[in-house]
């Protein structure tokens, strides 16, 4: 072979057309045109540029900001205050959410609220209702029961007011679905479970898993559909469904079993070995700490206990973040930039906290406002307060940066 035959020339010399590529010369190298830098413009620096990392907000905060609209939600039947719980969760996830496979899942928690909603209301229709009621809607056939069924009547007599009872119960369930499914939007399952403590891991894997295992799905379900419009296949009805979810579970334990051998290749599930009596020391402090938060939270719900409530309380979530201590000596792992609790994220959380917080007390001092009544039938009412209360569940659509793709 000659030298200089293949590759650069001999010796590694630089041929006149690399040379004055080098110097922003334009020349062709290996026959294509480099262009040259525009006037003024500085020449990049040499090896790969960094990519700058967006700023992001802790997925704890996520979960925090969602469990606490849920909470706020268990405080009210006053469809109003609902209906302004779903619009601020409903804002902040269409404008922060990733584009990832996983942030599509709101759209079926809205749809699985709506669902609840409707069994809800249907159930009392069929069933009936203790609400008594005057104002008459319709009447069904009525299905005589024997004695021991009593209590419980199939058709007859449908009220507005039980109507609208069951409409306000099912509202409150499906808001506190939608907030849930807000959290899965906006909080990435992999980012969640690097911030476990690490006696949680493998729960925590378990869970993850779990969450990430219901947007895949919908996904397969939505680009099988596609497909089978394109290729003018029916896809909704009985048989629709039965050809669309067979190619779907295959997908699903193809997926399992892959992500199945992954884990197990990256030695997930290994353990350090640890003393006998430090695992029954974490056994015991965690057992008990949770036992203590049960406790000390019964006591601070009843009026009784409203004295050993809070000391309980404390002593078991103190107990309970011992036992987790001593718990994650057994971890082998190590964390990957972990992602830090800014501000941002006491801002989010905190956001929550207050909405939670201040329905709480709103439903303690004024219930009837939360609590609209359906006997006599009237329209609910729009407390200020508390609707300004629930608007602070926005401030994360101000504080936090939009997710771009």
């Amino acid at each position: 072979m000659r030298p200089g035959e293949y590759g650069r020339p001999a010796g590694g010399a630089l041929g006149e057309a690399e040379r004055g590529a080098s110097y922003g010369g334009g020349s062709a190298v290996a026959g294509r045109a480099v262009p040259r830098l525009p006037a003024g413009r500085p020449a990049p620096a040499d090896g790969p540029v960094p990519a700058r990392r967006r700023p992001t907000v802790h997925p704890g905060a996520w979960w925090l900001w969602a469990i606490s609209l849920g909470v706020a939600a268990t405080r009210t039947t006053n469809p109003l205050l609902l209906a302004l719980l779903i619009a601020a969760s409903a804002y902040v996830v269409a404008t922060h959410r990733s584009p990832a496979p996983w942030a599509r899942s709101y759209t079926a928690f809205a749809r699985l609220a709506l669902a609840v909603l409707l069994v809800r209301v249907l159930f009392a229709v069929v069933l009936g209702s203790p609400i008594p009621g005057t104002h008459t809607l319709f009447a069904l056939p009525e299905v005589p029961l024997p004695q021991w069924a009593q209590g419980i009547r199939l058709g007859g007599r449908v009220t507005a007011e039980a109507v609208l009872f069951a409409a306000y119960d099912g509202l409150k369930l499906a808001t506190l679905l939608i907030c849930v499914g807000a959290a899965n939007a906006l909080a990435s399952p992999t980012r969640l479970l690097k911030s476990l403590p690490g006696a949680l891991y493998e729960t925590g894997v378990a869970v993850v898993v779990a969450l990430t295992f219901a947007p895949h799905l919908i996904a397969d379900v939505q680009r099988l559909r596609a497909a089978r419009r394109l290729r003018g296949r029916p896809d909704r009805g009985v048989r629709g469904l039965l050809q669309v979810g067979l190619p779907v579970l295959e997908g699903a334990l193809e997926r399992s079993v892959a992500l199945a051998a992954a884990m197990e290749a990256r030695g997930y599930g290994r353990t350090a070995e640890v003393p006998a009596r430090v695992r029954r020391t974490t056994a015991a402090l965690t057992l008990g700490g949770l036992l203590g938060v049960c406790a000390g939270t019964y006591g601070l719900l009843t009026a009784v206990g409203g004295v050993y409530g809070l000391p309980v309380l404390l002593a078991g979530v103190v107990a309970a973040l011992a036992g987790l201590r001593l718990g994650g000596r057994r971890s082998l792992r190590t964390r990957y930039r972990p992602d830090p609790w800014e501000t941002r994220a006491w801002l989010v959380t905190g956001s929550g906290a207050a909405v939670a917080g201040l329905l709480t007390l709103a439903s303690v001092r004024d219930p009837q406002a939360l609590h609209p009544g359906v006997v006599p039938l009237v329209a609910p009412a729009l407390p200020l307060w508390p609707a300004a209360a629930v608007l602070l569940a926005l401030l994360p659509a101000f504080v936090v940066p939009e997710e771009h793709p």
